[in-house]
């Protein structure tokens, strides 16, 4: 087989992986809470874990597959993945549970941080849209079927069953990619530990910071968080060797724009399945089994459509496909702030169906505007600062929903505080609406790629 494929095939598999493993385990939270009777903070991490680790070291393994080798650290990211959902099946208590889990995201940025690099780096210009849409439409299909499948895994033969389903397929791309030839290394840098730190606890600290407002330390966390990550970028501008180079975002409009458009499109659309998911149980009523069904939606529009607008990018300038994708999520994201009491479900599904719409037109033409836009010894690091954007983005998200939350609903339940809720879900659909038009804005601005 052409070993272009093979690298596709294996690195398609992997991208599936981890939104598989990410929302197959929210269905598996429930009987992981009864089993080691956990709090509802410390549950929360076994989540957040695996978003705040992959969120820090994405950037450091970007760098690292740059100068070691992609195919070398791809294949120990899928084993480090593979070996960490093992203990996570066989954990005893929660805090192994939640270790495993910070040990399993730190796989996942070591397979996000080369696996886009590697297909673009297979594949020529003309042909590489179309097969970062491939690879994208594997992200939509893990994060939608895993709901339906981790139910029934979860259901029939418990939650362990769930870490362990990863294992068996997290072979197939170990073997597929041992047998390809590694890529010549074009970078002959040193690795930089104080900005691959710096980097890693600025972003700690903004994350855990930001989940944890409106507390006081909660804005003690953020404060020192920036404070760090303004550090990191003195740092970075003083390294010769750097592990991020800011000069990409300070002298490449393409790549700073479309990074701050992915950004600004996660931390706007990330929070909808979870809201949409309490609006469609608690208010409207529907058994978790149909609301899974009308949420799936959203993921099936995407996975359809990223292919189509990967290959559209190939021909249509990228900002233009991705900044009308975006504008598109804006205006569903303005109509689900509309939601009330008695909106039917049909109008529901028609509002996923535009806003799955505009993220499949969205996501592969901005990956490839943000590929294309750098030299080829920069790929890893591209792919990994893009994955960055979007994990960053994912909990930034959650972080907004959290606040509203926190401030309009505070200590009460959900179940019990139907018409806080409704307030809090319509600010918080009105405020991720106004940080995706924003997105548009910062699509537009990127400029003709040359």
């Amino acid at each position: 087989m052409d070993q272009r494929y093979v690298v596709l095939i294996a690195t398609t598999i992997s991208s599936f992986l981890t939104p598989f493993m990410a929302s197959a385990v929210n269905v598996a939270v429930p009987m992981i809470e009864k089993e080691f009777a956990l709090e509802a903070v410390f549950l929360a991490w076994i989540s957040t874990a695996f978003l705040l680790s992959a969120a820090m070291f994405l950037v450091p393994m970007g760098k690292l597959g740059d100068i070691k080798g992609r195919k070398k650290l791809f294949v120990f990211g899928v084993s480090v993945f593979a070996i960490s959902a093992l203990f996570c099946s066989i954990s005893i208590s929660g805090a192994m549970l939640v270790f495993f889990r910070f040990l399993q995201g730190i796989g996942a940025a070591m397979i996000a941080g080369t696996a886009i690099a590697l297909v673009t780096s297979a594949f020529p210009p003309q042909e590489r849209g179309k097969m970062l849409g491939i690879n994208t439409s594997a992200v939509y299909l893990g994060l939608s079927s895993g709901p339906f499948f981790g139910g029934l895994i979860t259901q029939f033969l418990g939650w362990r069953a769930v870490f362990a389903f990863p294992i068996f397929l997290a072979l197939i791309p170990i073997y597929l990619v041992s047998k390809i030839k590694e890529e010549k290394i074009e970078v002959k840098d040193s690795f930089d530990f104080k900005g691959a730190i710096l980097f890693s606890l600025a972003l700690f600290l903004l994350i855990y910071g930001f989940s944890s407002l409106p507390k006081p330390l909660g804005f003690l966390l953020v404060l020192f968080g920036v404070l760090a990550l303004i550090s990191f970028v003195f740092v970075e501008t003083k390294t010769p060797q750097p592990v991020l180079n800011v000069s990409l975002f300070r002298r490449n409009v393409v790549f700073a724009m479309s990074n701050l458009a992915a950004l600004l499109n996660y931390s706007a659309t990330f929070g909808v399945a979870f809201l949409l998911s309490l609006y469609l149980q608690i208010v409207k009523g529907l058994s978790p089994q149909d609301a899974g069904i009308v949420l799936l939606v959203q993921p099936v529009v995407m996975a359809i459509l990223s292919p189509i607008s990967g290959w559209i990018s190939d021909r249509v300038e990228p900002r233009i496909v991705a900044s009308i994708g975006m504008a598109i999520t804006a205006l569903s994201l303005f109509l689900f702030s509309l939601l009330d009491l008695e909106t039917s479900i049909a109008v529901v599904v028609a509002y996923l169906f535009l806003i799955g719409f505009g993220f499949g037109l969205f996501s592969s033409p901005n990956t490839n505007a943000v590929m294309s836009s750098v030299e080829k010894k920069f790929y890893g690091i591209a792919s990994a600062t893009l994955a960055t954007m979007r994990v960053v983005g994912q909990a930034l998200s959650m972080g907004i929903v959290m606040l509203i939350f926190a401030i309009t609903i505070g200590s009460e339940m959900v179940s019990e505080s139907i018409l806080e809720f409704m307030s809090a879900m319509k600010t918080a659909f009105l405020i991720s609406g106004i940080l995706c038009t924003f997105g548009v804005f910062a699509s537009l601005a990127r400029g003709r790629i040359h």
